[in-house]
């Protein structure tokens, strides 16, 4: 299993709305795909940051979505000449990072 991380620092007041459309997509129709995490650090001040965590089974499981049409789509912008206007982007920066999961360690079930 691989965990791809896509680390973004947006402007304040858009890490909240970017992050719910990382789950209103049809990744779990792709083979491969375990579940995706949306995590909005906490204490910024001047920025946000998102932490969007893909779970995959394999990195040619990811690679298979990342060059498919639906992910094309959901990245795409407005093409040029196009009647609808071209947004300015509220990413800062993002960083991707893939990592190996060597070990895992679940809670208990809590009974209450």
């Amino acid at each position: 299993m691989i965990v791809v991380q896509n680390k973004f620092q947006t402007k304040k007041g858009f890490g909240e709305k970017m992050g719910a459309r990382f789950t209103q997509n049809n990744l779990e129709t792709f083979k491969g795909f375990i579940r995706v995490e949306v995590l909005l650090t906490q204490g910024m001040e001047e920025t946000d940051e998102l932490s969007v965590n893909m779970y995959w089974d394999d990195k040619e499981s990811f690679e298979t979505w990342r060059n498919s049409d639906s992910f094309k789509k959901s990245h795409a912008r407005p093409a040029e000449g196009s009647t609808e206007a071209p947004k300015e982007s509220p990413i800062i920066s993002n960083k991707i990072s893939i990592f190996d999961v060597v070990a895992v360690k679940e809670g208990a079930i809590s009974q209450q």
